[in-house]
C-alpha cells in the first residue's frame, strides 16, 4: 500500500517543561490524554468557538509537534507566541518540511518511532500512520480518495477557517475535541453546543452517478441550499450540510442536487449520527 508525502503540511515544535499545560489550556484536544504512539487532531478556537487554525498533533522527544498546513504555519506560531506571556515554552518551525502518511502494510512498517498513528482514520477502521519528512512517493490523489472515503475533511478544501465549528467537522467525534480537561480557548461555547445538542452542520460522503462538479458547488434540495461540496474525487466527495435540511428532503423524496447533479449523501459510520427526518427530531 501506497507512503505518501504531503509537501504542502508544515511542522512546528512545542517544548519545554510547561509544555503540556500550555497548550492543554489553549488548543482543543486532551493533551494529557494523548497517547506516545498517536496523532490527534486539534484546533485552536476564536473566542466564539469556531476554528481560528486545525492541525494534527503528536508526542516527539520532551515535547510536541503540530502539523498544520504551510500556510497557517507562521500564523499559528505567531499566535501561540501571544499566548506564551512567561510561560517556560520554546516554540520553533521544525527543519523537516512536508509529512507522510502511510497506510496497510506501509503504516505497520512505519510505526514506533517513525510515525504514529492517525486517531481519525482509526475512528474509521484504518490503520493509517503520519511521520515527519519525505519517505515515499505515492500520489497525493491516493491520500486524498481514502480521506474522501471515510469523511476526513481538511481545511481549505472542505471548510473554511474561522466559518466552522468543531461539531461541523466531527471534532466531537475524532478525538480532537475535549469535553473534560477543563476550559482553553471557545470552550465555553462548544460545550454549549454538546450539551444543548444544536449542531447542525456535519460531514457527510457525497455520491454521484457521473462525476460530481467542482468543490464549492452549492447542494440544494427544492431550490434550498442544504450545504456545499467540499474535496472532490470523480464521483464522491465530502460536503458540510444542514443534516436536519437533509434529512428532511431525504425522509419527502425530495432529490438533492450538487449544481444540476443528482447526489446522495451519507453519514460517516464512525460518528454514530443518523440523519434526523424532521425539524421536531432535530432538536431532540
Amino acid at each position: 500500500m501506497p507512503a505518501v508525502f504531503l509537501k504542502d503540511r508544515s511542522l512546528l515544535f512545542v517544548s519545554g517543561a510547561e509544555a503540556q499545560s500550555f497548550l492543554q489550556n489553549l488548543i482543543t484536544t486532551d493533551i494529557a490524554a494523548l497517547e506516545a504512539d498517536e496523532v490527534r487532531p486539534g484546533a485552536l478556537l476564536t473566542p466564539q468557538g469556531k476554528i481560528l487554525f486545525d492541525f494534527m498533533i503528536w508526542q516527539d522527544r520532551d515535547g510536541y509537534t503540530i502539523e498544520t498546513d504551510a500556510g497557517q504555519r507562521d500564523g499559528l506560531l505567531k499566535r501561540l507566541t501571544m499566548y506564551k506571556l512567561r510561560a517556560a515554552v520554546t516554540l520553533a518551525p521544525s527543519t523537516e518540511e512536508g509529512v507522510t502518511v502511510s497506510w496497510g502494510e506501509d503504516a505497520d512498517g512505519a510505526r514506533g518511532s517513525q510515525g504514529a498513528r492517525d486517531s481519525r482514520f482509526a475512528k474509521a477502521g484504518v490503520t493509517l500512520t503520519r511521520r515527519a519528512g519525505r519517505q515515499g512517493d505515492g500520489a497525493e490523489a491516493l491520500y486524498d480518495a481514502l480521506r474522501i472515503r471515510h469523511g476526513i475533511v481538511t481545511s481549505g478544501s472542505d471548510f473554511a477557517l474561522q466559518d466552522a465549528f468543531p461539531h461541523d467537522v466531527l471534532m466531537d467525534f475524532n478525538g480532537g475535541l475535549s469535553f473534560r480537561k477543563g476550559c482553553y480557548v471557545g470552550q465555553e461555547v462548544v460545550s454549549r453546543m454538546q450539551h444543548r445538542g444544536t449542531a447542525r452542520r456535519r460531514v457527510v460522503t457525497v455520491s454521484a452517478a457521473t462525476d460530481l462538479p467542482g468543490t464549492g458547488t452549492e447542494i440544494t434540495a427544492a431550490g434550498k441550499p442544504v450545504g456545499t461540496l467540499g474535496s472532490v474525487d470523480g464521483g464522491n466527495g465530502l460536503a458540510i450540510v444542514r443534516i436536519d435540511r437533509a434529512g428532511a428532503a431525504m425522509a419527502a423524496g425530495t432529490p438533492l442536487l450538487a449544481g444540476d447533479t443528482p447526489v446522495s449523501l451519507v453519514l460517516p459510520a464512525w460518528s454514530g449520527l443518523v440523519f434526523p427526518a424532521s425539524a421536531d427530531e432535530a432538536s431532540a
